[in-house]
């Protein structure tokens, strides 16, 4: 596995896998118990474990022990951090794609049809 530097890193990895989204959209609706999140996918529970751990270790989800379940729940600001981090790349590239649009407004204004089929 790589190694990522930062938490934006790490939950952009996290949530690079199928299987780790499915589990953060059942989260939504709240917290479950882990028997209850493994039921839809077809693997041994170790193996959906892992996927936990790496939603945990990234800081997406956190679990406690409650008698004999262990229960996970989503942690709503590390989505804000990611979200956040979208938000301004989409603005920058919004405010690139517009000035784009002004020079190519420009350039057919002064003539320059430049590339125009004939």
């Amino acid at each position: 596995m790589p190694y990522h530097s930062n938490p934006l890193d790490l939950s952009f990895h996290a949530l690079s896998d199928p299987t780790r989204r499915a589990v953060v959209s059942r989260l939504v609706e709240g917290e479950l118990p882990v028997r209850a999140l493994a039921e839809p996918f077809d693997m041994a529970l170790p193996s959906f474990a892992q996927h936990l751990k790496v939603l945990e270790d990234c800081g997406l989800i956190v679990s406690e022990k409650r008698g004999r379940s262990r229960w996970c729940r989503l942690v709503p600001a590390r989505f804000d951090e990611a979200a956040d981090w979208m938000e301004a790349e989409r603005r920058r590239w919004a405010e690139r794609l517009d000035r784009l649009e002004v020079y190519l407004d420009k350039t057919e204004e002064d003539g320059g049809g430049h590339g125009k089929p004939v």
